[in-house]
């Protein structure tokens, strides 16, 4: 009897007909987004495991220090030793809620609330440098009372990732031109940039100005034009040092930290003498002698500070690791994604993360000058946290609808 040949079967080897849509993935070539054709996949699938349990841990292991670090100052400040971590145990849960439910919405639809929440973002920065309305912060006003207090600029990084990437994916094939991909860009970034910078926040104005760079690079635009951008934000920096002297102040201690101990250098002092305190393995969990008031507010920007002193190199290395893989497990959800919208998404929220990550950990070990930027996951703030929580869930969206290898 002969044999029956087999029948080809397009769909088993990842072909489709010519009536098919195309499935399109990214990826980087040259800091441009490239399309890369893949197999069919069903509507939607599982959320990333992987990168949900990474921000799980990240999240339970910050309510862990934030319950060691903050005790003595809730106590002294407010009477209960339980005071920050009661509050941030809230926000987490309700983050947590907030993250799951937009995993399981369709990232697509953000893209028609992109200038929408431009626009919010704006209204509200400028809301904050109104007195009476904004709420002063040392040397500037970051803080916004509207039923909570929050602060603008965490809506204006979401802002500009959203937007970034809805303008990039619907003109991609002309991101090269100056007119389209470049000018547009600068004046929705120099606008948010601008506003933060004058409140005076300038370690946001920072992170926000880095998140607008790497889409850009990531979106296609040249090299070349960074070139003549870098140099206008430097300028634009030193004209605010000479503004907000305290800047200028700032950059002195940098050099020197104990050339003023017990002043301007109190702070950057003993975070050196906490990360110092704990050698390789740490004084245990608990059992750190800087949270009791000799670190002013360890619970919030200098977290990472107590977290050396109490775990040690090897606590604080551990806690690298778990950020890198994050941040790995990110920008592979990104690099697959089945659109350059969900892709521009996806690395720029994880870029957020690396970003902020960075100039933390480079500003408490005194590798930069002292600036107020919090350590995702870990520093005391609800509103910053359930904000961050859900970027999260953007990205778990984004899983859901990407090609991922599981061989």
């Amino acid at each position: 009897m002969a044999k029956t040949a087999k029948r080809h079967n397009p769909r088993r080897h990842g072909f489709r007909g010519k009536n098919s849509k195309a499935v399109s993935g990214v990826g980087q070539s040259g800091g441009a987004i490239a399309e890369k054709k893949r197999p069919a996949l069903g509507s939607v699938g599982r959320i990333d495991a992987p990168f949900l349990l990474l921000v799980l841990v990240l999240t339970a292991f910050g309510l862990v220090m934030i319950a060691s670090t903050s005790y003595v100052y809730g106590y002294y400040e407010n009477g209960d030793s339980y005071y920050y971590i009661k509050r941030q145990l809230i926000f987490a849960l309700i983050g947590v809620a907030i993250m799951l439910g937009v995993a399981f919405f369709d990232y697509h639809r953000f893209r028609k609330y992109a200038f929408p929440l431009l626009c919010i973002a704006v209204v509200l920065l400028i809301l904050v440098l109104i007195p009476g309305i904004g709420i002063n912060a040392g040397e500037g006003r970051r803080w916004l009372k509207l039923g909570i207090q929050f602060q603008p600029s965490e809506i204006g990084k979401l802002a500009i990732i959203v937007s970034f990437a809805s303008y990039i994916s619907a003109n991609y094939k002309q991101m090269k031109k100056f007119t389209v991909g470049v000018l547009p860009l600068l004046v929705m970034l120099g606008v948010v940039v601008f506003l933060v910078a004058i409140e005076t926040h300038l370690s946001g104005a920072i992170v926000i100005l880095a998140l607008g760079a790497v889409m850009m690079f990531v979106g296609g635009v040249q090299l070349r034009y960074f070139a003549g951008v870098i140099p206008l934000a430097g300028i634009g920096f030193a004209v605010l040092a000479v503004i907000k002297p305290y800047m200028l102040t700032r950059l002195k201690i940098w050099f020197d930290p104990f050339s003023d101990s017990s002043g301007e250098g109190y702070q950057v002092v003993q975070s050196l003498y906490a990360i110092g305190s704990g050698g390789l393995m740490g004084l245990g969990l608990g059992q750190s002698r800087q949270k009791h008031l000799y670190l002013p507010k360890a619970q919030n920007d200098y977290i990472f500070s107590i977290i050396c002193e109490e775990l040690g190199f090897i606590g604080a290395l551990l806690l690298i690791m778990l950020f890198v893989m994050l941040i790995w497990r990110g920008f592979y959800i990104g690099l697959n994604a089945r659109d350059k919208f969900g892709s521009l998404m996806a690395i720029g929220i994880t870029s957020h993360v690396a970003v902020q990550t960075l100039l933390n950990i480079l500003v408490v070990t005194n590798a930069l000058p002292s600036t107020g930027i919090s350590l995702p996951f870990f520093s005391y703030g609800g509103s910053s946290l359930v904000m961050l929580l859900f970027e999260m869930g953007i990205v778990l969206s984004v899983s859901r609808f990407s090609y991922i290898d599981k061989s």
